[in-house]
Order: structure tokens, then C-alpha cells, then sequence
């Protein structure tokens, strides 16, 4: 059952992808360059828990599913929420510095040494497998950028922005919840099924987030 939850999660994260990526292509809304890259991050996090539900958990999966999927994909997500309520200006400037954290995130996850291995059939936490680094990494990156999707949520409502545009953001925020709640539900069905649950379900809701929210823009920019 792990296996299959996170094999829908691929499948479904993957099909989200190449969506905002032919959007991108047909339109070059940055918003949608961030959310495919953050949706491609989720892709491979969830590609690499469905390889190890399959197979076991080994060292190299496990720094995969970290980095796509602890470190990398709620920040390009957040970058999608500052380009929509900030402006390309904006945007731009933290994408900058985003790719530079990306660049150092990926280095360090990779490279870091570990304090144990990979192994078996259950998944590992970042506290068990690495030093400090990676975990702070992890904390810091997700832990900002989902303040900012939160933040925006609030922020498109107090504005009294279009409708669709407050709905889009508050799916998008209720996703990074989603995404982020696999502890609370831990303890009833297990780490690698709490993973693979919030993954399908928060991708759905993020999905659902952006279509709702950029059904606006499609529409202006139409006329």
C-alpha cells in the first residue's frame, strides 16, 4: 500500500509538472516556472520514497527524498506565492538568492557525512542519518517559505484581492499544511504511510491551489 500511495504521488506530481511547465511554455509567467520546479522537487521525493517502499531504504534514496523532499520544494513553492503577490521585480531578486541556496542545499545534502545508514523497509529520519547542516537546512528552508505561502494566503485576503486569487492561495497554504502534517498522523499509520498520504493529498490541493489561482490571470489576459 506504501508503495502504491507513493507511486500515485509521482504520477500525479510528475502530471502537475509538465501542466505548469506547457503553461509556462505558452505564456513565460514566472509563477509557473517556480511551480514546476517545486512541482518536479516533489515528483523526485515522492519517486524516491516509492523506490525505497519497493526495494528498501538505502543511503542514496534517502539523501534524495531529503533534499527534493525535506529542503528544495516548499521554497521554489513560495517563490511561485511572491511572484504572484509581489510582482516580477520582486520575484525575481528572491529567485536570485534562491538558486544560490539551492546550489549550497544540494551540495551539502549530498556530500554531508552521515551518522548511520539506510537501510530496511522503514524510513529514517533526518536526526538519525545526518549532523547538524542538512537538518538546519531542512528547518530553515521549509520552514520560512511555508510562513511566506501562509503569509500570502492572508495577505491576497486583506487585500480584498479577486476571489479566485484568495481561494488559489488559501488551497495552496492548506497543501503546505497538508505536506507538513505527516507527524501528527505518524503515530496511527507509520512514517513511510503518513509520508505517502500527505504527499498525494497535499499535491492534489496545491494543484487544485494553482489552477484556482491563475484562472484570473488567464482570463485578463484574454481580453
Amino acid at each position: 500500500m506504501n508503495s502504491a500511495l507513493a507511486a500515485a504521488a509521482t504520477l500525479v506530481a510528475s502530471a502537475f509538472a509538465l501542466s505548469t511547465f506547457d503553461r509556462w511554455l505558452r505564456r513565460h509567467r514566472p509563477h509557473d516556472l517556480a511551480w514546476t520546479v517545486s512541482l518536479a522537487m516533489f515528483a523526485i521525493g515522492a519517486a524516491a520514497l516509492w523506490w525505497a517502499e519497493s526495494v528498501g531504504w538505502s543511503l542514496g534514496a534517502f539523501r534524495v527524498f531529503y533534499l527534493a523532499g525535506a529542503v528544495l520544494n516548499v521554497p521554489w513553492l513560495a517563490l511561485g506565492t511572491v511572484y504572484l503577490l509581489s510582482g516580477q521585480a520582486v520575484g525575481d531578486r528572491v529567485r536570485g538568492g534562491l538558486v544560490l541556496l539551492s546550489g549550497f542545499a544540494t551540495g551539502v545534502v549530498l556530500f554531508a557525512p552521515t551518522r548511520t545508514g539506510a537501510s530496511g523497509n522503514e524510513l529514517p529520519t533526518g536526526s538519525e542519518v545526518f549532523g547538524v547542516a542538512p537538518r538546519i537546512l531542512a528547518a530553515a528552508g521549509s520552514g520560512v517559505a511555508a510562513v511566506v505561502i501562509i503569509g500570502g494566503a492572508v495577505v491576497s485576503a486583506w487585500r480584498a484581492s479577486p476571489r479566485r486569487l484568495v481561494a488559489g492561495n488559501l488551497l495552496i497554504a492548506l497543501g503546505t499544511l497538508v505536506l507538513s502534517g505527516s507527524g501528527t498522523i505518524a503515530g496511527r499509520l507509520g512514517k513511510d504511510r503518513a509520508f505517502a498520504i500527505t504527499l498525494l493529498v497535499g499535491i492534489c490541493l496545491l494543484f487544485v491551489g494553482f489552477l484556482v489561482a491563475t484562472v484570473r490571470l488567464n482570463e485578463a489576459a484574454a481580453k
